[in-house]
């Protein structure tokens, strides 16, 4: 059965004064049935885009916490970086390089790996650059 037509055993609305909306005087009875169905359907679609608006939500709350935790894992390894011994001033752009002695003490060399030959005294532990916020970007792995 089409909306708009009904049953004469379905309960028909037809004391338009009682409805919660504007109706105009002159339009049919509208089955109850009918009613429920809309009301159902509104209520099906609203629940769609909310569950769509709140899984986006969620996905984005998962990119920010994924984004946050690489940016203090950074913040605490450029934390760490900053207490390795260094014998000169570090500056903005600057490459230096991270070196490991026999007894786990590290340190920051102006010197290259290339610069030793190839032969460099201790174990080269990677290159960095020293950024303007004073962070550090890795820029060579051992």
């Amino acid at each position: 059965m089409e909306t708009g037509q009904h049953n004469k055993n379905e309960p028909v609305l037809e004391n338009k004064h009682l409805m919660t909306h504007p109706s105009r005087t002159l339009d049919p009875p509208f089955s109850l049935v009918d009613r429920a169905r809309e009301i159902e359907a509104a209520d099906e679609t609203i629940n769609s885009h909310v569950s769509g608006k709140l899984d986006l939500i969620v996905a984005q709350i998962r990119s920010l916490k994924e984004e946050a935790k690489k940016i203090l894992e950074q913040a605490e390894m450029d934390m760490h970086l900053h207490r390795i011994k260094c014998s000169f001033e570090k500056k903005p752009g600057q490459t230096i390089h991270l070196y490991k002695k026999e007894n786990q003490e590290k340190y920051f060399s102006m010197l290259s790996p290339d610069d030793w030959k190839g032969n460099p005294p201790h174990e080269f532990c990677g290159s960095y650059r020293l950024r303007t916020d004073d962070s550090f970007e890795r820029i060579l792995d051992p």
